[in-house]
């Protein structure tokens, strides 16, 4: 199997799930993904506004602005993004994901919670293909805690990615 066979069949597998169960699922996620952030003593994190496939982590936004954790979110820019501090109102960047206006801000991220497609035998991330996290965490001179999340775990024992690919320190899904 190559790494598009992969992600097409990831994909697929992530689009299958009822409004209910997704909800389900989300809710438990959430939940652990709090505590992670709660064990860790997380001040500043990178989340990701959710599309429909992608773990919906808006209420744990909610959660953690209100205790005071800045919660920063991708700004895409051109091929690659950066991360801003999440605040309302999102616009609609030019591949249809939502996100703040761009606010250029200096931070040191604790950790990066990162929706995935896929995970292969390495643990590394098989995204949409586009690179843009594996560009971001290139630019970084501290590395965070990278959390992989996912609806449900889409993982094989294969080696698909390459050595920019950004490796998982936990994996999150139901």
């Amino acid at each position: 199997m190559n790494k598009s066979d992969f992600r097409k069949s990831c994909l697929s597998r992530l689009k299958k799930f009822s409004n209910f169960t997704k909800y389900k699922k989300d809710k438990i996620i959430n939940l652990k993904l709090f505590g992670l952030i709660d064990k860790y003593k997380v001040k500043n994190v990178l989340l990701y506004i959710p599309m429909d496939i992608e773990v919906n982590v808006k209420p744990l936004i909610q959660v953690l602005r209100k205790r005071g954790v800045k919660v920063y979110v991708p700004y895409i820019k051109d091929d690659c993004f950066v991360s801003v501090l999440y605040r309302l109102p999102l616009v609609e960047s030019k591949f249809g994901i939502r996100q703040p206006f761009f606010s250029p801000r200096i931070h040191n991220l604790d950790m990066a919670i990162v929706p995935v497609v896929g995970i292969d035998g390495a643990l590394k991330r098989i995204g949409f293909g586009k690179g843009m996290y594996d560009k971001f965490f290139a630019t970084l001179s501290k590395k965070p805690i990278v959390v992989f999340v996912q609806r449900e775990l889409c993982k094989t024992d294969e080696i698909l990615s390459c050595g920019h690919d950004i490796r998982a320190d936990i994996i999150v899904a139901f």
